[in-house]
């Protein structure tokens, strides 16, 4: 059990933003750890409702605009006060000073730690039909361990698929954990969808259908689920399948 004075959504939405972009470090000369992410400016909505959960652990400036990076983005950044209460969850989910996913960790994640992660870091591929979370700091004992639980504790079957990027001129594999059927990525989705918050991020979760029945379906549960009416959702859907080819009039 977690011992700390942090409210359990708090704890919810940093267990779930540390399988994402977030980070816990313990910064010299602080003895106690700092809770910070970033994201792009095109995503700032999404980024200060997450501020907004975490006012417990913030001070008064708590976050700042980032210079370009390397791919020419502006970026938001925040990062929390150092402080005790965030201790228990840095040796939850540490060893050391790394970042180790561990079962009891991930026995911490409830529904709204899952958004947060599919938000931080999952995609839908595949013509909207597939998904996939880019887990790919982790190790492959890590992914298998990730992969098992979200089967055993929320049904969801993810498939761990290799992957190749070169840095500094050498090739390096990673692993992504890979949703491969429209069932298994609607029941994640019916899980997250309460909590998706900000319409900016709806095309996360708006999965695209040439029937015109299946994709009215789906609107009207995101709609019931989301609390968003009917015309945000529609704007963002024909924005989506506009982007996509097999979509395109």
């Amino acid at each position: 059990m977690i011992k700390s004075f942090l409210s359990d959504q708090c704890k919810e939405v940093i267990l779930g933003s540390l399988l994402g972009d977030g980070s816990l470090e313990i910064h010299k000369p602080y003895k106690n750890p700092r809770f910070s992410f970033r994201h792009s400016i095109k995503q700032q909505e999404y980024f200060f409702w997450k501020v907004n959960q975490l006012k417990e652990i913030s001070g008064e400036k708590c976050w700042w605009k980032q210079e370009k990076n390397g791919l020419g983005n502006i970026m938001l950044r925040y990062q929390s006060i150092a402080t005790d209460s965030l201790m228990d969850l840095y040796k939850l989910t540490h060893k050391g000073k790394r970042l180790i996913v561990r079962r009891k960790w991930l026995n911490k994640l409830t529904p709204l730690s899952l958004a947060i992660w599919w938000l931080d870091d999952g995609s839908l591929i595949t013509n909207g039909r597939r998904g996939v979370l880019c887990t790919d700091p982790f190790s492959y004992p890590e992914q298998k361990l990730m992969a098992r639980y979200l089967y055993k504790v929320w049904n969801i079957k993810v498939a761990i698929g290799k992957i190749h990027r070169e840095w500094d001129g050498k090739q390096t594999e990673y692993y992504r954990l890979w949703i491969r059927s429209s069932e298994e990525l609607q029941k994640l989705l019916q899980i997250i969808l309460p909590y998706v918050k900000v319409s900016s991020m709806l095309p996360k979760v708006l999965l695209l259908y040439k029937n015109i029945d299946l994709q009215q379906r789906w609107i009207s549960e995101v709609q019931k689920a989301t609390g968003f009416s009917q015309e945000v959702i529609e704007k963002y859907l024909y924005e989506k399948k506009s982007r996509w080819k097999k979509f395109r009039e």
